[in-house]
């Protein structure tokens, strides 16, 4: 998790994150007319990048796609208190990627993440769909502290939003740019001279992030639920029913158990691999 403070200190690294905020916000825009939730959310085919871009930025793809969609609501009119949530929920849709990425046990195919095979498209995906869950529940979790909306309405379609657009053009990106990004030598792991850990205790990290991610959706659309609110759409008239202290609290202690995962999933610098 280092990584991600550290890497402040490397001016191409910065500059991925102004670049990867840059092109996410200039696509989010244009999309906002397309509003699903009006102030909260539209159609957005823009968030294949943080997760495509994780994969070639790293923890420059986790910062910039949390600014990229700050900007987002600035310029495209829906800047709000769930604007703060979105940030954190955006910046988790640009981290998950590249961490997990090679550390799903027999679920990974091995390898670089240029989408070549069918295998490695499959875990593409299933780390989209984590990625996606994740942002949706850390956004739903912050819209019901705000007595906005239920979880059950935000987070399913958010999470939806969101993996469609990675799954349907994620491939398309990887086939197209990993080559180039590889070759111009931006890739994160390549810029900041560092991998992922193979350690015992990162791979258990990873699962514990993993299983963090999958328990928060679960958790919350079961209480919701058991609560009575509705899925998507059909809840749009229950932002009455938000602020749940049984999901509030219950995925607050999920995300510290992620945030313990976060802390175990480290990387470590070329050098100590071409030691050992």
């Amino acid at each position: 998790m280092r990584e991600l403070f550290t890497m402040w200190k490397n001016t191409r690294m910065v500059m991925l994150v102004a670049l990867t905020a840059a092109i996410y916000a200039a696509i989010l825009i244009p999309f906002k007319g397309f509003v699903i939730i009006p102030t909260l959310t539209e159609v957005r085919p823009a968030n294949v990048i943080p997760v495509v871009f994780s994969l070639f930025f790293g923890p420059a793809a986790a910062w910039g796609s949390a600014i990229g969609n700050t900007i987002g609501d600035i310029f495209g009119g829906t800047l709000g208190p769930g604007s703060f949530f979105g940030f954190f929920g955006n910046f988790l849709l640009g981290y998950i990627p590249y961490t997990l990425w090679g550390r799903l046990g027999p679920l990974s195919a091995g390898g670089e993440p240029d989408g070549r095979t069918f295998r490695k498209l499959l875990e593409f995906w299933i780390i989209a769909l984590l990625a996606s869950l994740a942002c949706g529940a850390f956004i739903g979790w912050g819209l019901e502290i705000l007595r906005i909306l239920p979880f059950t309405v935000i987070a399913n379609i958010i999470a939806l939003n969101n993996f469609l657009a990675a799954a349907i053009l994620g491939p398309l990106l990887l086939l197209a740019l990993y080559p180039r990004i590889k070759a111009w030598g931006l890739l994160w792991t390549e810029v900041m001279e560092m991998e992922p850990s193979p350690s015992a205790t990162a791979r258990t990290g990873a699962l514990v992030i993993t299983v963090s991610i999958l328990a928060s959706y679960i958790v919350g659309n079961w209480l919701g639920f058991a609560a009575g609110t509705g899925f998507a759409a059909q809840g749009f008239a229950q932002a009455g029913m938000a602020g749940q202290l049984s999901i509030i609290y219950s995925l607050a202690i999920l995300w510290v158990v992620l945030l313990i995962g976060m802390f175990m999933a480290g990387n470590r610098p070329l050098e100590a691999s071409e030691e050992a």
